[in-house]
């Protein structure tokens, strides 16, 4: 199973809510509504993993908060510069979620995430 940080992104939350509306109409069931999902998570973890090759580097001026649970990072810094080759671009807050991309195959999300995920398709 995949991490699901990506389907709130603008392509992950229009591709959630074209299912939305497929159900809607009769066309899909959130059964299968719930595969595409999954194959989304995958699909954009590996994807990521192996393809891009852009890198950056960021300074922080502070360490908001920080936190550790479930395998997942969470930092939350303020007056950030992020850095990549020639072009600067500054934040006064941001928010990073961290996680173990070699724990993909792991299967961490529960059947109750899951069920979750397929009640708010109905």
């Amino acid at each position: 199973m995949s991490y699901q940080l990506y389907r709130n992104t603008t392509l992950g939350n229009t591709l959630q809510e074209s299912l939305d509306e497929l159900i809607q109409c009769g066309q899909i069931t959130p059964h299968l509504a719930l595969k595409v999902l999954l194959q989304f998570d995958k699909a954009i973890n590996n994807a990521l993993a192996n393809r891009v090759k852009t890198r950056l580097t960021f300074k922080a001026g502070h360490l908001s908060t920080y936190r550790f649970c479930d395998n997942v990072w969470t930092f939350v810094l303020k007056d950030v510069e992020f850095r990549e080759v020639q072009e600067l671009v500054k934040a006064d807050k941001v928010k990073i979620v961290a996680c173990d991309g070699k724990n993909l195959g792991a299967g961490r999300l529960l059947k109750a995430k899951q069920s979750h995920i397929l009640n708010n398709l109905t």
